[in-house]
């Protein structure tokens, strides 16, 4: 079985259109049949996002921690403890690829750092700190980025590695590098595809939003 593993907060703006893509990426005929488990880890949500999963196929986990590395902690635990070989983690504000489950298994590797394409710019993003958004931006192969939106892991390693550290905040690039301290394979790859939002309101203090916004600060 492979498990999706989405945290929420708050994101009954973009959450449909996250489990939409999520769902048609599990059933992706590439995968030949194989299970796949979504789940929605809610965490301290005071909007409609527990409402909207509930219209979806999906399993959902609520908790009231504020702390997105705890949430995708239990939430791996938990898709590890129903079988799962394999978990892809992505963001309620992004939408994955049809094949991007089947993307990631190609590569063979114990983990699979992808990389994410920004959705339509807000009028407020100035074309100035666009250019140097994709002048900053390895949008290839053997890049070095690391994003909770777009990220695999073999059920193996995630163990072997430690799992997901309760930290507020890159708790993905604190499990990248448990990785490669563990001496996993990871694949640098641009082949898993995953749209993502934009926004600059982060939901979690110095996550990609807080980065677009420091590019708007530079101009």
């Amino acid at each position: 079985m492979i498990g999706i593993l989405i945290p929420v907060h708050n994101e009954e703006d973009l959450l449909g259109e996250c489990l939409e893509a999520a769902l048609i990426a599990a059933h992706h005929p590439g995968l030949l049949g194989e299970p796949v488990q979504i789940l929605v880890v809610l965490d301290s949500c005071s909007d409609a996002s527990a409402e909207i999963a509930q219209t979806f196929a999906v399993e959902r986990l609520e908790l009231h921690v504020r702390n997105v590395g705890h949430v995708r902690g239990v939430g791996a635990r938990h898709l590890l403890n129903q079988g799962a070989r394999w978990i892809s983690c992505t963001d309620a504000d992004s939408r994955v690829a049809p094949d991007w489950l089947v993307a990631q298994l190609a590569l063979e590797a114990d983990a699979v750092c992808g990389t994410v394409t920004v959705d339509a710019w807000s009028e407020g993003f100035d074309p100035a700190a666009q250019i140097r958004y994709h002048q900053a931006y390895q949008a290839h192969d053997g890049h070095r980025h690391i994003h909770g939106a777009n990220l695999g892991i073999s059920a193996g390693a995630y163990v072997r590695a430690g799992g997901f550290e309760p930290l507020a905040c890159h708790e993905d690039v604190q499990l990248v590098r448990d990785l490669e301290r563990s001496g996993a394979l990871i694949a640098w790859s641009h082949s898993p595809q995953v749209v993502t939002s934009a926004r600059l309101a982060s939901r979690a203090q110095g996550g990609f939003g807080d980065y677009l916004r420091s590019l708007l600060q530079a101009s």
